[in-house]
């Protein structure tokens, strides 16, 4: 398979979406936006990136994971990992994981493979949903999850789920800090050496700071699905409600 990063010049139009979180509605939305808005922008250079956190929480995780599986956008695509991916394939992996998974939003991702969790929801049967949903999960499904980066630095922007650990080269950052750091990223002024675009914290409208940009606007719970539309320094956002 090409590498749809190999050709792009610095200058490349990102499209960078937020945390979906099993709303399968609004990324058909957000694809259209996205769609209208090359169309007004008379084409150019474009790449979208998904900053992780497919499933949980919404209703359609498998709906979502069917469409990013297919890259639905008109623009190459990357995907990035989030914290949430890491807890369903670790529930696949190892079903103790399942008692931390179901209260993080795991009940409504089984739900939409059709595995029941009448018994999860009082803390049993983990071993049973576990194998009801590796019976269930697509290939092309096994194969978009595995498949999924860690982070993306291009031009002036560096791209991961939750953000990255102050005093560390974005090159060094561990992979538990990009898909789950809180805090100690949020709380820095620190210069990171890029914008960080990011996710994982929600917030109601898109926090914009010197050294990096939250997108998580809570789609999952506030129906806004973010994208962030970066274009050499410039930066707008493209909404779903």
């Amino acid at each position: 398979m090409t590498d749809p990063l190999e050709n792009f010049a610095d200058d490349v139009r990102l499209y960078v979406i937020g945390d979906i979180h099993g709303r399968s509605d609004l990324l058909d939305r957000i694809v259209d936006e996205i769609s209208r808005d090359i169309e007004q922008q008379r084409g150019g250079e474009c790449l979208t990136i998904t900053l992780g956190d497919y499933v949980d929480r919404g209703p359609d995780s498998r709906g979502v994971l069917d469409r990013l599986a297919r890259n639905p956008f008109p623009t190459n695509y990357v995907a990035l990992k989030g914290n949430h991916e890491v807890l369903f394939e670790t529930f696949l992996r190892d079903p103790s994981a399942g008692d931390t998974w179901r209260r993080l939003g795991g009940l409504e991702t089984l739900v939409s493979y059709g595995v029941p969790v009448n018994e999860l929801m009082l803390g049993k049967g983990f071993e049973s949903a576990a194998r009801a949903l590796r019976a269930a999960v697509p290939r092309e499904h096994s194969t978009f999850l595995s498949a999924l980066k860690p982070s993306l630095s291009i031009g002036g922007w560096f791209l991961c789920h939750a953000g990255v650990r102050p005093g560390v080269p974005l090159e060094s950052q561990r992979l538990e800090d990009l898909l789950w750091i809180r805090d100690e990223f949020l709380n820095s002024t620190a210069d990171f050496g890029k914008t960080v675009i990011h996710g994982h914290s929600p917030r109601e409208w898109p926090d914009v700071r010197p050294n990096r940009i939250n997108i998580d606007t809570g789609a999952f719970a506030t129906g806004r699905l973010t994208c962030l539309v970066v274009n050499g320094e410039r930066g707008r956002f493209l909404f779903t409600g």
